[in-house]
């Protein structure tokens, strides 16, 4: 039997155990860096499977190694952990437990298609040359992003520049279906924080006071120039302001106003100089404006950049695992990913990994509390990526 349809039949045999893993890890969700309780199970799930060489990385990440028949190229297969601060709606009997914690954004199932795959290639491991580094990277979703702890592990500085791999679920995309893009993907992200102290007091006098309330409004609108007026039209940029505290009242003027928001692009140099437009224009309104105003930007994940050559070659081999009705090609997404660092250093490839089903009304977005999966999507998910992976080994 062809490796192609072995891994095809391991990955049907194991995905209905693999639904119990991943809604033991739904049910179990952890914050960034906090992920103790995932490391352990994760560590448990690998060892039953008979994989032994299992080394600790960030406190709370895992990096694998199963090793081939003989020596031979180095591959890296990543998956995130952590979970998000959100209160899960989905009334299905494997909601999560821990209150105001939910896996909303698929980690769940990004670690248990790595472990389907560990499964798989741990029971392969005597038809391949070559080694495979399986990592179960924490705090995806935090700064400064687990990747950066990850990579000044010595077992992972150990391994040298090597191909990487990672996926990440889209519940626009069907289930059996995936999408690559080489080249630019994903954007830069970094966090906005801006607090203007005014003078609060009563409403009815307002000429005795300096009303951040106001000097926030025009703030929020003349920010928007940074994109609209200063950026190129062929560099796409987003500014955008998802929260505002003004603690006033209907008659309260407030002292201070706190908004905090998240601006993203695809060119570092425009990046660079966006953050210092956009805080020179903050600051010199609410100053003009008679308030204080303290602005906080820090750096956040780069833009994330598929290897050309890797991309394709992943292409090709999902087609063929697959079938080309199956792998469709994505446009840019404006999301950000701290995979992103390991594909400064080392050629890449991040793919979506699709897990929606319109017919069984699992369409809820990303980071959203009725977020879904048609668990179908973990034997594509857990076999694919084993197949990608002794594709990049030949």
């Amino acid at each position: 039997m062809k490796t192609i349809d072995k891994i095809k039949q391991l990955a049907k045999t194991y995905s209905e155990e693999f639904v119990g893993v991943r809604r033991y890890l739904h049910q179990h969700p952890e914050l960034s860096f906090k992920e103790h309780q995932t490391c352990t199970y994760v560590r448990q799930q690998l060892t039953a499977i008979g994989i032994d060489t299992i080394e600790s990385v960030a406190e709370t990440g895992l990096l694998v190694t199963i090793n081939g028949k003989d020596k031979g190229k180095t591959i890296l297969l990543r998956a995130d952990m952590d979970a998000l601060p959100i209160q899960e709606e989905n009334t299905v009997e494997y909601a999560s437990q821990n209150k105001g914690v939910m896996h909303a954004c698929g980690h769940d199932v990004h670690m248990t298609s790595l472990m389907l795959t560990a499964k798989i290639l741990f029971e392969l491991r005597n038809d391949f040359s070559g080694t495979v580094k399986l990592l179960f990277q924490p705090g995806e979703e935090l700064m400064p992003g687990g990747a950066t702890l990850v990579m000044k592990e010595a077992a992972y500085k150990s391994i040298g520049p090597i191909p990487h791999l990672g996926q990440h679920v889209m519940p626009n995309i069907p289930a059996g279906k995936v999408g690559f893009r080489p080249g630019l993907f994903m954007a830069s992200m970094d966090e906005i924080y801006i607090t203007i102290l005014g003078k609060g007091g009563h409403a009815a006098v307002p000429e005795e006071c300096i009303d951040p309330i106001l000097i926030a409004s025009h703030v929020i609108v003349a920010a928007q120039q940074v994109v609209s007026r200063m950026a190129s039209p062929k560099t796409p940029s987003v500014l955008s302001f998802g929260r505002i505290i003004g603690d006033g009242a209907n008659n309260v003027i407030p002292d201070k106003v706190i908004i905090e928001g998240t601006f993203r692009t695809y060119d570092e140099e425009w990046r660079t100089e966006a953050i210092d437009k956009l805080t020179k224009m903050v600051k010199s309104i609410a100053e003009g404006m008679g308030a204080e105003c303290i602005v906080d930007i820090p750096r956040g994940y780069p833009h994330l950049k598929n290897d050309q050559e890797l991309t394709n070659a992943m292409k090709k081999g999902a087609i063929d695992y697959l079938g080309s009705d199956n792998v469709v090609d994505l446009d840019l997404w404006m999301a950000a990913e701290d995979f992103a660092y390991y594909t400064q250093k080392n050629q890449a490839c991040f793919y979506l990994l699709g897990v929606g089903n319109t017919e069984k009304g699992i369409t809820s977005g990303l980071h959203t509390p009725t977020f879904n999966i048609d668990e179908s999507s973990l034997e594509t998910g857990g076999g694919l990526m084993a197949w990608l992976a002794l594709e990049s080994l030949v």
